[in-house]
């Protein structure tokens, strides 16, 4: 077959550009042909929160990667759209998380797709985002019926998707990172973050934003009566740090900020370092940070929001509290009692089985010839 993808890539940084990249690994290895399509623009500079959009590493020289798609010049949406429809791939694949994307996407997929051939398969992230706007609504509507099918990793992101659509849709969990190594020597990963090796660790990991919860993760450590224990919280703020100022201040050396995006190659230094991975999130649908975590087998603590219960069983690779102080508390506790990060350790080479992007990529596939089947 041949196959584009739509979506960020090199030179952007993060979870997405590496999802769409591995999905092009694995069907480059199948055999099949595979363009990425990525952004010439993707966020402008007065509208993205972090530092920077880019990575500073050499680009991969495995995958086909061009930049053609500007997210906010119209003309670009209808020249992707054209090109698309000449070279009619069998399959467009697209990544949508954002309705802030669905303007062009929507374009480039309804241009594309008019060719009467290709098929545009979406893997989708969320529908309805987590911080709301007035226009998410017909954003969502003009992109997501333009679509002829999708694999989502969650059921709330399946039941807010049948709002819009009656594409044929199919679940598959999020797949493990695996691009960021292996583990490191304990010892050696606290040298290099330059941490205190005498402490434990909690990780709190990723970009920082108001559903993700740190401010009930803060006050919750303060509940937590264990000397040894530190939080280690090491992500990039896309929201205003002054808001954990006070309790930031008054844990003191009890939390430990590395603030900053993560670069790939110091993920596995906090994954290495940290007993376990704490999601105090209060709205989700699935998280990318879990499947890190899978990857380096680090137990997790996460709430019972959206699909984070599906991808960390309670009890088994770690505890699914309520999104409250005192239920992010008692699972933090509970996990130095009874040899429960031993037995969440033992319990990962099961678990992990589900989560394999050969799988992600065979249910995109099944997706496909769902859709053509309905021509």
């Amino acid at each position: 077959m041949k196959i584009c993808i739509v979506g960020p890539a090199y030179p952007y940084r993060g979870g997405l550009a590496s999802i769409m990249q591995s999905m092009a690994r694995v069907y480059q290895a199948e055999g099949h042909e595979v363009k990425i399509y990525t952004f010439t623009v993707q966020y402008p500079s007065l509208l993205f929160p972090g530092k920077t959009q880019y990575v500073t590493t050499p680009p991969p020289s495995d995958l086909h990667i061009e930049r053609v798609l500007n997210n906010v010049n119209p003309l670009s949406w209808i020249k992707v759209g054209l090109r698309l429809r000449r070279e009619a791939p069998d399959m467009i694949l697209m990544k949508y998380w954002t309705p802030f994307m669905a303007p062009a996407f929507g374009t480039v997929a309804r241009i594309a797709r008019s060719n009467g051939k290709s098929k545009v398969i979406c893997q989708i992230d969320n529908v309805e985002p987590h911080e709301h706007h007035i226009i998410d609504r017909p954003c969502n509507s003009y992109y997501l019926k333009a679509v002829d099918g999708f694999v989502y990793m969650s059921e709330q992101v399946h039941g807010e998707l049948t709002a819009y659509t009656s594409a044929p849709a199919i679940f598959s969990p999020h797949p493990m990172f695996e691009n960021f190594g292996e583990r490191v020597d304990r010892e050696e990963a606290c040298r290099q973050l330059k941490l205190d090796p005498s402490h434990r660790y909690l990780l709190f990991f990723g970009l920082i934003r108001d559903y993700k919860g740190l401010d009930l993760l803060l006050e919750a450590f303060g509940k937590v009566d264990n000397p040894s224990l530190r939080l280690l919280v090491a992500g990039e703020f896309y929201n205003d740090k002054e808001q954990y100022r006070a309790a930031l201040d008054r844990l003191g050396e009890r939390v430990v900020l590395h603030e900053g995006f993560v670069r790939d190659e110091d993920v596995r230094l906090y994954f290495s370092v940290a007993d376990a991975l704490i999601l105090p999130y209060r709205t989700a649908t699935q998280s990318g940070v879990t499947q890190i975590a899978y990857n380096f087998s680090v137990p997790m603590v996460v709430t019972r929001v959206g699909g984070l219960p599906e991808i960390v069983p309670d009890g088994k690779v770690g505890f699914v509290c309520e999104p409250t102080v005192e239920g992010i508390a008692e699972s933090i506790e509970r996990l130095y009692h009874n040899g429960a990060l031993e037995r969440f350790a033992e319990n990962f080479p099961i678990e992990r089985k589900r989560f394999s992007w050969e799988e992600m990529c065979a249910r995109l596939l099944e997706v496909f010839g769902m859709a053509q089947r309905q021509k």
